[in-house]
C-alpha cells in the first residue's frame, strides 16, 4: 500500500507545474466538475489581531534562507500550499496571482506561500512553481521549512491555521494531494500581527456560492481594502 501511495504521488508530482500553468490561464472559469469543493479552509476574517510569537526558518525558491521575522516592516499575505495540491493551484492561479499583480510594485508588500510538504517540495519544485506564476523571489516567496513536524506546528499553533491532516486513501491522494490543509489567506501587518484570515476558496466553492452568492465578492473587496489600509500606515 505504501508503495502504491508513493507511486501515485510521484506521478502527480511530474505534472504539478502543468497544473499551475493551466489554472493560471482559466482562473475563475474553472469548471465545477473538475475539482471538488475545498474543505477546512477557515472562517471569515477575524475581528481582532494577535501577535506572531516565535519564528520559522524557511528556504525560498531561489535558495535564500529567510525567516518569518524578516517580514517585519512589510505587509504580508501568507498562505499554506504544496506543489501538487489541486486546490492550491486554483487559488494561487486565481486569487493570489491577481493580488500579486495588483501590489507587486509596492516595495512594502509581500506574498508568502509555505509548503505543508517540505520533504517533497524541494528547491526545484519551489522554483518551478514560482516561475509558473511569474513570482519574483523577493516579493512572492514560495518556501519550505526544515521538516513537516516543525512547519505544521508553527502554522497551526503560531499562525492559527487549522490542523493539517495527511490523507491515507490512494484515490483521495490522487484527487486532492497528500495533505488536507487550510486554504485561508492570512494578512500580517508591519509589526507581525495577524489582522485577519479570508476564506476565499471556501466562498468560491459550489457550496459556498449556494450558501451566500455574494460572499466571495464581499470577501475579495474586504481583503483588498484591508491590504490598502495596512499599506497606508
Amino acid at each position: 500500500m505504501k508503495g502504491r501511495i508513493l507511486l501515485i504521488y510521484g506521478v502527480v508530482g511530474c505534472v504539478s507545474v502543468a497544473i499551475v500553468a493551466f489554472f493560471i490561464r482559466i482562473a475563475n472559469a474553472v469548471p465545477d466538475t473538475q475539482l471538488p469543493p475545498a474543505t477546512d479552509v477557515g472562517a471569515e476574517s477575524v475581528e481582532t489581531f494577535f501577535p506572531i510569537e516565535g519564528d520559522l526558518e524557511l528556504t525560498r525558491q531561489d535558495g535564500e534562507q529567510v525567516k518569518i521575522t524578516d517580514l517585519k516592516g512589510k505587509v504580508t499575505l501568507l498562505a499554506e500550499f504544496f506543489a501538487v495540491c489541486p486546490h492550491c493551484a486554483v487559488r494561487n492561479g486565481a486569487e493570489l496571482k491577481a493580488i500579486y499583480d495588483q501590489y507587486r510594485s509596492d516595495p512594502d508588500f509581500r506574498m508568502v506561500c509555505v509548503s505543508v510538504d517540505p520533504e517533497t517540495d524541494g528547491p526545484a519544485e519551489l522554483k518551478a512553481y514560482g516561475e509558473a506564476l511569474g513570482a519574483e523571489p523577493e516579493s512572492w516567496w514560495f518556501t519550505r521549512g526544515q521538516d513537516a513536524a516543525s512547519t505544521h506546528d508553527f502554522l497551526e499553533n503560531h499562525l492559527g491555521f487549522f490542523k493539517i491532516r495527511e490523507r491515507t486513501d490512494p484515490l483521495d491522494i490522487q484527487s486532492n494531494g497528500r495533505y488536507s490543509h487550510d486554504l485561508g489567506l492570512l494578512l500580517i501587518d508591519r509589526d507581525l500581527n495577524v489582522v485577519g484570515k479570508w476564506p476565499l476558496a471556501d466562498a468560491r466553492s459550489d457550496e459556498g456560492r449556494e450558501r451566500d452568492p455574494g460572499l466571495y465578492d464581499r470577501l475579495r473587496s474586504d481583503l483588498q481594502q484591508r491590504i490598502e489600509k495596512e499599506l497606508a500606515k
